[in-house]
This record gives structure tokens, sequence and C-alpha cells, in this order.
């Protein structure tokens, strides 16, 4: 059986937590400035059989910048060792607004070849709103045989980026909100330079999500995003934030409303800015 849309729903979710085949991954991830920790809130309480996935983690070890993407190998051994093999449905969810850091791990699958994934929409949130079981137990689970092969066409890198500044091929989506794109807000991460990439589209993650359920809004709210930010949902789309997370939700969107699954920035932000020859636009 496979998943057929990238988004479940908690009732979905609910009704399938005994499938054989069935793998949820807590990918509760937050920024070390906030003093929140999601594998201490993971211990704390989970959803049914869910195993903690880490971004920080999963992510190339030897690369200075956050959580950039590992090696095939690497994330197949790891999301075996979590317990998922090649032929799982996986879930994944979040507890942070929305799920950003679950359409990160989303996108990592996707990148991998594992196209059998989705978010669970409103995440660890609505889930505990609706009173849906959970859990205190850490799950140990049994290591399983994941296969990776790597998607180049789902991400882009500072080369690329710095070639579409000329080209204008693909429309370029800043996830970050209004004052970190404009320059005029600072960010978490303490960048040495504001603003952001020439031409780039401001489309605030946020901006697609509830605010009261975390849940995505309905495709015809979506596309409404889209448009009036300026974006042609028929030309190609890549995705940037600060460092390519929050980007993901933007990717997770274009599924959801059935257009090419947007490429993602990986080192968004934190790659572009801190380069010596890279420009940079912000409020004038």
């Amino acid at each position: 059986m496979t998943l057929e849309t990238p988004l479940v729903s908690t009732a979905w979710l609910a009704a399938h937590l005994g499938d054989a085949d069935l793998r949820i991954l807590d990918c509760t991830w937050h920024h070390p400035s906030t003093n929140l920790d999601g594998r201490t809130q993971y211990r704390g309480r989970h959803l049914p059989g869910a195993v903690h996935f880490d971004i920080d983690h999963v992510a190339d070890k030897t690369n200075p910048l956050p959580h950039m993407l590992p090696g095939a190998a690497d994330f197949a051994t790891k999301m075996g060792l979590l317990g998922v093999g090649s032929g799982d449905r996986v879930v994944v969810y979040d507890r942070l607004y929305g799920g950003s850091a679950a359409a990160r791990a989303w996108w990592m699958f996707r990148v991998f070849g594992h196209t059998n994934v989705a978010v669970l929409d409103g995440g660890f949130g609505k889930w505990s709103k609706e009173k849906l079981p959970a859990e205190m137990t850490p799950v140990r689970p049994e290591a399983r045989s994941f296969s990776a092969s790597f998607d180049a066409g789902l991400v882009r890198g500072l080369a690329e980026m710095k070639a579409n500044l000329a080209s204008g091929a693909e429309q370029v989506l800043d996830a970050r909100g209004p004052g970190k794109f404009d320059g005029t807000q600072e960010d978490i991460y303490a960048f040495s330079k504001l603003g952001h990439m020439p031409n780039a589209i401001n489309l605030p993650w946020a901006d697609l999500v509830h605010p009261e359920t975390g849940a995505l809004l309905d495709a015809a709210a979506l596309a409404a995003r889209f448009v009036a930010a300026g974006v042609d949902l028929d030309r190609p789309i890549v995705v940037t934030c600060a460092s390519g997370v929050t980007s993901c939700m933007l990717a997770l969107a274009l599924a959801v409303l059935g257009r090419p699954l947007g490429a993602v920035y990986d080192g968004s932000w934190a790659e572009w800015e801190s380069a010596d020859d890279t420009p940079v636009a912000a409020a004038a």
C-alpha cells in the first residue's frame, strides 16, 4: 500500500496506527536559542510507536552549515537504524506550528528516493487537541534495510543559485518572514549579511498554515497565497529560507497543489550570506 498524498489527516493516522508497514517519525526540532529540545519533548510525549528523527543528526557532520543533507549511504544507514525499511509507509510530524522540521524530513525522504512518505497535517498540536492517544515510553525500533538513491533534481547548491541569477530559469521563493527577507530584522543565526537574494519572491511559510489548527490551508487558499505573492505556478520554482528547513513547507504546499516538487536550496541564506561573491538585496 502507498500513501497517495503528501499529507495525511489525524483521523487517517489514528485509524492506521496498527498497520504493520507504517512507520511514524517524530521530527520535532528547535533552534538552540529557544532552549527547547525536540528529543526531550519526544520523551515527554509522542505518538504511539513513533521514533525520534533529528534533522541535526541526519545531516552531513563534515559541513559547517546547519543540518545539510547527508550522503545517500549515511541516510540509508540512519533510516534503517530508526526502523524504516524501503517498503514502509512513513508519516512524519513535529510540534512547530504546522510542521517545518517534519516537512524537511519529508523532503529528505523524497530526495533519497522514498516517495511513500507524508506529513501529519497539523502535527502533534492538532493530534493532542483532538485527545488522540500518545505515550511516553521511548520506542526502540528493530533495524530494517533501507535503500537510498540521490535525486539531484530536488536539490540546489550555491553554484546553481548563482547561475540562476543570470538565467532567471527558476523562480526563487524565500520562506522567511518579511522582516528577515528585507533585512530589517535580525535572524537567530546572527548572519553577517541581512536581506535576500536578488529577484527572490517572499512567501512566508507561516502564511500557508492555519493559525489555530497548524494545518496547511486548503488547496484553493494555498494557490491564492502563491499567486498573490507573484508566483507563476506554471514555471519552475526553487525554495529557500534561513537554513533549508522552513522552505520545505513551500515545497510541501506545491506538492499538495499537484505541482512539480519545488527544489530546495539546501544551504539557503546561511550559505549565501557567508560567500564573498554573492549579491544581496534589502529594503531601501
